[in-house]
This record gives C-alpha cells, structure tokens and sequence, in this order.
C-alpha cells in the first residue's frame, strides 16, 4: 500500500509540474520527438540507452529545479540575494544537464547522418 501510495504522490508531481510548468510541457512535446527519431534511428540498444538516459537526466533536472523554485516562493515572494542565488544555480544544473544532452545526442547521432 505504501508503495502504491509513493506512486500516486509520483504520479501527481509530473500532473502538477506538466500543468504549472511551460518549460516541463516543452520537455515533454521534445521528448516524443526524440522518442520517434531513437525508435526510427537505426540504433543498437547501448545507443538507444544513452539517448534516453541522457534526455531522462534533462527531465530529473527540470523537475528539480522547478521543486527548488516552488520551494524559495513558498518561503517568501520577497527579493532576496540568496533566493536568486539558489534559483539561479538550480537553473544552472539544469542548463549543464540539457547541454551534455545535446553533446551525447550529437555524439551518437551525427555519425550515422554522416
């Protein structure tokens, strides 16, 4: 039941991010796309993996920096120095996680567009 339950809990952290969050929609909508070309790629499983491992770190991070986000609101609306420094790292990962995907999407596929 408990596991059920952290499923649940899981399964409404995507709901609320997807509905609040413009930049989790984009990663969705590019997510099927990169499905398509994985899937329609020849690619061998180890190819196909990296691909999808690397997009999934992509989506982990902007779940985690929208959590980050949302947490820093709740705290205070209020400007504040440290707030900006939190949200501005935290928007960092996720700049580092979609640039090394690009990087290992580029690796994999270029050779074999070339």
């Amino acid at each position: 039941m408990r596991l059920f339950k952290a499923f649940l809990y899981s399964m409404n952290g995507l709901k609320e991010a997807y509905m609040r969050e413009a930049a989790i929609r984009l990663e969705i909508y590019l997510l099927i796309i990169a499905l398509s070309i994985i899937f329609f790629t020849p690619l061998n499983s180890v190819e196909q993996s990296i691909l999808i491992l690397s997009y999934g770190i992509v989506i982990i991070t902007e779940l985690l920096n929208t959590a980050i986000e949302k947490a820093i609101d709740r705290i205070s609306l209020e400007d504040h120095p440290m707030s900006k420094i939190v949200k501005d790292i935290a928007s960092a990962a996720v700049f580092i996680s979609v640039s090394l995907c690009v990087i290992v999407w580029l690796l994999v596929l270029l050779p074999k567009f070339l």
